[in-house]
């Protein structure tokens, strides 16, 4: 099945906007363009329902209605309990949240694996715990293809592992991990899994039932929503953490490891992504099906178009001798996430020919500093990443191309 993009693009305000007719967007992993679902949602909640939710007064049970309306179909499109999705400020604020609330259930010696192709946000935390008794093993990525290697994980395992950090998917390497075996071998030796799914999720939801992890974690507005971090945690799980809230939140699971108030138009809106994906879904598919059913059918769709655009790009980038493809420069198991580095000209040359040519791309590090430093690769200026999603067409990809070649041109 070919996805429909007219009607996809139909769905982003952005594709109508004309201060950005003739710019094709690629710094997506950065943050999506979000969806008019959620728009609208978002400016009614304000415009209708700015109250304190969950009093008895027609604005606030509505208010409280649309905040649990997002819990409840969020979890239904991960395959996982309402109880287990928690919203949080950002990614990076959850992942430090998690590290206090973790920290009681370990004894001073245990050990924890963090994984060098991490984005800051599920490293830092974790890291600094190494102050606080724990000892802290690196995972170090290979230094040529900047991919992890499971067999090096299992030298890192003890009986002592409490818990392997890594992202599915890294936000400079674009290279998928095996998440699901990375979980199992987590589990055989009594550890937990935390997964970064940051760089995966806005290429298709996962499921997380399926993934088996124990914490999975993402950025909305990188999935068409708000500025907020999605946070699932095993509800076997949340018992065993340290109450991080007031304390009569304690043994509330919704407020325990999500300190700061809530975002009731934020989360509110939240189910606005899913009213775009159901859209979506409805369009291209004739008979209805669960909405686990219908993330993973969507996911399969997405994924089928952006490989297709990956592969044009990758062979353009093959067939150059002037640039260096950061991580593999093969389509399998890659999303497209593409870092690059001039070889005959300055980066940031490079850079600006391509804004020159209506195209918004990034430079960086990204805050993946740590697998750029396991590559040897200079953290000033960085890489230069083309980052899409499923909204991307071909003529955006041919507009990169051709700025990509006028660019590298001595």
């Amino acid at each position: 099945m070919t996805l429909d993009l007219n009607f996809i693009r139909s769905q982003f305000p952005a594709f109508s906007e004309p201060s950005l007719d003739g710019w094709a967007f690629f710094e997506n992993a950065g943050g999506s363009y979000p969806c008019k679902p959620f728009i609208d949602k978002l400016t009614s909640f304000y415009m209708k329902n700015k109250v304190q939710p969950y009093y008895p007064y027609p604005a606030s049970i509505k208010a409280g209605k649309m905040m649990d309306e997002s819990y409840k179909r969020m979890a239904a499109y991960l395959n996982v309990d309402e109880s287990e999705i928690h919203f949080g400020p950002s990614t990076t604020q959850n992942v430090y949240v998690l590290a206090n609330a973790m920290r009681p259930m370990w004894k001073d010696g245990d050990e924890i694996i963090v994984s060098c192709q991490d984005h800051e946000a599920n490293a830092g935390a974790w890291r600094r715990l190494s102050s606080r008794g724990i000892i802290v093993r690196e995972w170090h990525v290979d230094k040529k293809s900047g991919v992890l290697d499971l067999e090096e994980l299992k030298t890192l395992l003890t009986d002592r592992t409490k818990m392997i950090a890594f992202p599915h998917c890294s936000n400079v390497i674009g290279h998928i991990n095996p998440a699901k075996d990375i979980s199992v071998m987590a589990h055989k030796h009594g550890a937990l899994s935390v997964i970064d799914g940051v760089g995966y999720a806005p290429h298709g939801f996962p499921d997380l039932k399926e993934l088996g992890a124990d914490i999975y974690m993402f950025s909305l507005y990188k999935t068409f929503g708000p500025h907020l971090g999605l946070m699932y945690v095993d509800k076997t799980l949340i018992g065993k953490l340290q109450n991080q809230s007031h304390f009569f939140k304690e043994g509330i699971s919704r407020s325990m490891i999500t300190p700061a108030g809530p975002d009731h138009a934020q989360i509110a809106s939240v189910s606005g992504i899913l009213d775009y994906f159901d859209a979506v879904y409805k369009h291209h598919f004739e008979m209805d099906a669960e909405p686990a059913k219908r993330n993973n059918a969507l996911r399969k769709l997405f994924r089928a178009h952006e490989t297709g655009l990956l592969e044009q790009l990758l062979d353009f980038l093959r067939s150059r001798d002037d640039v260096e493809i950061v991580g593999p420069d093969q389509p399998a198991n890659r999303l497209p996430i593409v870092s690059i580095i001039p070889k005959n000209k300055p980066l940031m040359q490079v850079y600006n020919m391509l804004i020159e040519h209506k195209l918004m791309p990034g430079y960086g590090d990204f805050y993946a500093v740590r697998p750029l430093m396991d590559m040897d690769i200079q953290l000033d200026p960085g890489v230069l990443r083309m980052s899409f999603v499923h909204y991307t067409t071909k003529a955006e990809v041919d507009q990169l191309i051709d700025g990509l070649k006028r660019a590298l041109r001595q």
